[in-house]
């Protein structure tokens, strides 16, 4: 289909023209301040963790309505929560607006029911601070000086590093957020309310070290600026928050979010899929057909994920389990269904 005009991701026009449309339109009220670092330059498309975001993001293929999502949220700088089944690909929105928009690599903050907002928000070894504390105070002399700094012991986090000011926004995925602690969702609203965050322990040696490096998510060599121990944007990351819809969320973190839901692909969609991700064109369809048509029937009964299709037609291109007194072994092998009561 045609682009939209007002697009920016899947847009009309070259990644610069869309991207300076994304520099523009920002709403007054999710305007930031934050000072760039002139010494820090975030990963681009020339960083080696930009291949793994490039080849998972250039094979996805997004419907309508995934685009009108993601073009609001990029619009009014605020965190798109996608919502659906396990296996449709929502983890890998994030990778293609990153890919389409060539914004560097993706921020992967994986979450778990122990997780908390200071994980995503930086880690400090104090442990291992005072250790090497220790050893420094048993191998001094008196002519030796004595090197407290605490830069070498922090470290932002995948949140942290989306929220340093920059002039074009990183990709951060929040995956799985609804197995966090019934907390997290309510903790992010500050920092995704203002764009900003404190470190307390650089905060409390401000005075003595006003500005201090430290390590990113990407890389842990002390590399940005941190001033009096606080981080704020300049340009508000671009936040992907999935979901299996294992728990609701509070109507304030709701209220702060654009909202899609994925439904399974049809027939349609998932034979687009199929040909972008293993580099097929429409001649090759005889050859499996029959499994897309598998899969949707198969579906019926129970999820699967997109992924098992690919793995099934790829296992067919490669001339694995061609026997036909295979056939039923092989579905139950490739396309198990992970619900349902023939999922165990």
């Amino acid at each position: 289909m045609t682009p939209k005009e007002w697009w920016i991701y899947q847009g009309p026009g070259t990644v610069e023209q869309r991207n300076a449309r994304l520099s523009e339109q920002r709403p007054p009220w999710r305007d930031f301040k934050g000072i760039e670092d002139p010494e820090y330059a975030p990963p681009g498309i020339d960083d080696p963790a930009w291949q793994e975001t490039y080849r998972r993001g250039t094979g996805y293929v997004p419907d309508t309505a995934e685009k009108d999502a993601v073009n609001t949220a990029l619009y009014l700088r605020r965190p798109l929560l996608v919502t659906g089944k396990p296996g449709l690909g929502k983890s890998t929105l994030a990778y293609s607006i990153a890919a389409n928009l060539e914004l560097g690599p993706v921020l992967h903050w994986p979450i778990t029911s122990r997780t908390t907002l200071r994980d995503g928000l930086y880690q400090y070894d104090a442990i291992g601070r005072l250790h090497d504390a220790n050893l420094r105070h048993l191998r001094q002399t008196p002519d030796t000086p004595v090197d407290l700094s605490i830069a070498p012991y922090l470290r932002l986090g995948p949140l942290g590093t989306a929220l340093l000011p920059q002039g074009r926004p990183r990709v951060l995925l929040v995956d799985e957020i609804d197995k966090s602690d019934i907390d997290l969702p309510g903790d992010l609203l500050t920092v995704f309310e203002e764009g900003a965050f404190e470190i307390p322990e650089l905060a409390r040696v401000a005075r003595q070290q006003e500005e201090v490096r430290v390590g990113t998510q990407d890389d842990p060599q002390a590399r940005v600026r941190v001033a009096r121990g606080g981080v704020k944007c300049r340009s508000f990351p671009v936040v992907i928050l999935t979901s299996n819809g294992e728990r609701d969320f509070p109507p304030p973190f709701l209220r702060r979010c654009i909202r899609l839901h994925m439904e399974p692909p049809n027939r349609e969609k998932l034979t687009q899929i199929v040909r972008q991700r293993l580099g097929l064109d429409s001649n090759a369809d005889e050859r499996y057909r029959d499994l897309v048509e598998a899969f949707i029937e198969r579906r019926r009964d129970g999820d699967l994920a997109t992924d098992q299709l690919l793995n099934a037609v790829q296992l067919r291109l490669k001339g694995a389990w061609s026997e036909e007194a295979d056939r039923a072994q092989f579905f139950e092998t490739v396309l198990h269904r992970l619900t349902g009561p023939s999922s165990v």
